[in-house]
């Protein structure tokens, strides 16, 4: 029997093959959701071979796109790509010059007396 190791040090993120943290788990739970689509379609009476194809390629396509992801992204770039989707292209801001300025004097007139 073929032993796997998973090695994870200190502050390191899992690694199994190639895959690192959040890929991991896409892979695991799509490759789970793969096995379950196909009994169904096999329990549904769907053709063996074609249960059988469509079973193989869409795993065949889950690898390849994890990996690739995995490859452009590294460990956190996916998250931080959907993350961008919250944060403003540009800020807008309606006040007057003077406005900050005034605000900056405040600001300092009240750090040399506390």
């Amino acid at each position: 029997m073929k032993k796997y190791s998973i090695n994870k040090g200190i502050g390191a993120s899992v690694e199994f093959k190639g895959l690192k943290a959040q890929y991991l788990f896409y892979f695991a739970g799509g490759l789970l959701g793969n096995l379950i689509l196909v009994m169904v379609m096999y329990m549904a009476g769907v053709n063996n071979l074609i249960c059988l194809a469509f079973g193989l390629s869409t795993s065949g396509y889950l690898i390849y796109k994890v990996f690739s992801l995995s490859k452009k992204y590294g460990q956190y770039g996916l998250m931080k790509l959907q993350a961008r989707k919250y944060f403003p292209k540009y800020i807008i801001s309606r006040k007057k010059v003077k406005g900050y300025f005034n605000r900056n004097l405040k600001l300092r007139n009240y750090e040399k007396y506390s």
